[in-house]
């Protein structure tokens, strides 16, 4: 008879023939998800371990997108408006800028080689006010190419500055200087000209023929364009460029473009490519990126902490099933695998609705920006901290699958423990005093 017994439950899924994770097993596992009243409490828990895991997932999709979308921005702002390799000459100055310019605007690859004369001067206003400045001497059609200023002209235009006769200027420096199209800006250079006296500063004023927005304001409050030839007197640096900018098609594929950049300078050149003038800046924002990761890992593993709490709690409320379970027929792996589906599922279904949430979140994060402004009366992501006008979200697939492999991995070890103490459960023990 003990063995028909045996037999009808080995049929039935509870003894060593059942499959793994058999109907048998859903059932008692969905049966423990289920609230009751008497188990109010472990349902509580269940749940807050549901709702951590899911606003950790959530929370890491969201800030690494806004992570992403940050480096994503402020990449194309800054490789729009500087060159992907700056080429500086070694073995005399570039007075040949315009034949070598050519060379290397044909080299495959190269798309624009921008001429420059640069310089640091004190901008200022004919009503007062006075700011730092960098000055860039650029060829009108060059710069007409530059689209990331061409393209963003917010008042005034080019004309003037085509004919040699203005100059272009960040829209937040003219609010700073209080100066608009027509105007006249005052800048003073320390390096004039040579007097018995020493060096005197070197002090013109030029009229404002546009104003641009990048969109950055570190470069729509600091940068000057002026017209190549005006620049190269005020410097000093007649007939000769300091650098030539390449931008190219592809900034990742520097190191290939190098040889055949300097094969067709045909002289002695240095070149020094966009990854190196913005190391440290691209090197904190990847750090930062690891430890906000690392850090809001713990509030997925505070959630699965909770799921341990929660099944060791199942576990003893439901020690008198469990020794029933066992004297009917099932195995130690039956009660294993069920109490691993119960913890299993809070951590499947909290990193699912935490994908949806931080999806949701990402495909609408300005909304939720100014949702937030409205609510607190503030400015959050203020454009002048941060440098974008608006909040950006850029979400990466492999990002987000390491995301929900590493939540589900937790959730999954997190039951581990618990189910098999469940399974070590001695029957005789369990049900002595029932």
């Amino acid at each position: 008879m003990a063995e028909a017994a045996v037999d009808r439950s080995s049929k039935s899924g509870l003894g060593p023939a059942g499959k793994p994770f058999s109907t048998f097993e859903r059932l008692v596992a969905w049966r423990y998800l289920r609230a009751r009243r008497k188990e109010a409490f472990i349902s509580v828990i269940a749940g807050f371990s549901f709702v951590g895991i899911m606003l950790g997932v959530a929370t890491l999709i969201i800030v690494m997108a806004v992570m992403n979308g940050f480096r994503t921005e402020l990449v194309s702002r800054i490789l729009g408006i500087n060159g992907h390799m700056i080429v500086q000459p070694v073995d005399g100055p570039f007075t040949d800028y315009p034949a070598l310019s050519s060379k290397l605007a044909g080299v495959p690859g190269v798309k624009m080689a921008l001429p420059l004369v640069e310089g640091q001067v004190l901008a200022s206003a004919q009503a007062g006010g006075s700011t730092g400045a960098l000055v860039r001497g650029a060829r009108a059609e060059d710069l007409t190419k530059l689209k990331t200023v061409s393209d963003n002209i917010k008042s005034g235009d080019m004309v003037g500055y085509a004919s040699g006769d203005g100059v272009l200027i960040g829209t937040r420096m003219a609010d700073q200087l209080g100066l608009r199209v027509g105007d006249l800006i005052t800048l003073t250079s320390p390096d004039g000209d040579i007097t018995p006296m020493g060096v005197s500063p070197r002090i013109k004023s030029y009229k404002i023929s546009g104003l641009f927005e990048i969109g950055m304001s570190e470069y729509d409050s600091s940068i000057i364009f002026m017209p190549l030839e005006e620049a190269q007197l005020y410097f000093n640096a007649e007939g000769l460029v300091q650098s030539i900018e390449l931008f190219v098609d592809n900034p990742d594929d520097i190191d290939d473009l190098r040889p055949k950049v300097e094969e067709a300078a045909g002289r002695q050149i240095a070149i020094t490519d966009w990854r190196q003038r913005n190391q440290t800046f691209f090197s904190a924002l990847q750090v930062e990126r690891n430890v906000m990761f690392m850090i809001l890992t713990l509030i997925v593993l505070v959630a699965a902490l909770n799921i341990i709490s929660g099944l060791i709690m199942l576990v003893k409320d439901k020690g008198s099933d469990i020794a029933i379970l066992r004297t009917m027929g099932a195995s130690a792996g039956a009660i294993m695998r069920i109490f691993f589906m119960t913890g299993a599922a809070i951590g499947i279904v909290g990193t699912i609705a935490g994908v949806l949430l931080g999806v949701l979140v990402c495909v609408n994060i300005e909304s939720v920006r100014q949702f937030f402004s409205w609510i607190s009366g503030t400015v959050l992501f203020n454009p002048q901290v941060y440098f974008l006008s608006q909040l950006p979200a850029e979400m990466d697939l492999s990002e987000t699958i390491s995301i929900v492999v590493m939540a589900l991995t937790l959730s999954f070890i997190a039951t581990i423990f618990p189910a098999w103490r469940a399974s070590r459960l001695d029957p005789v023990q369990a049900l002595r005093y029932e």
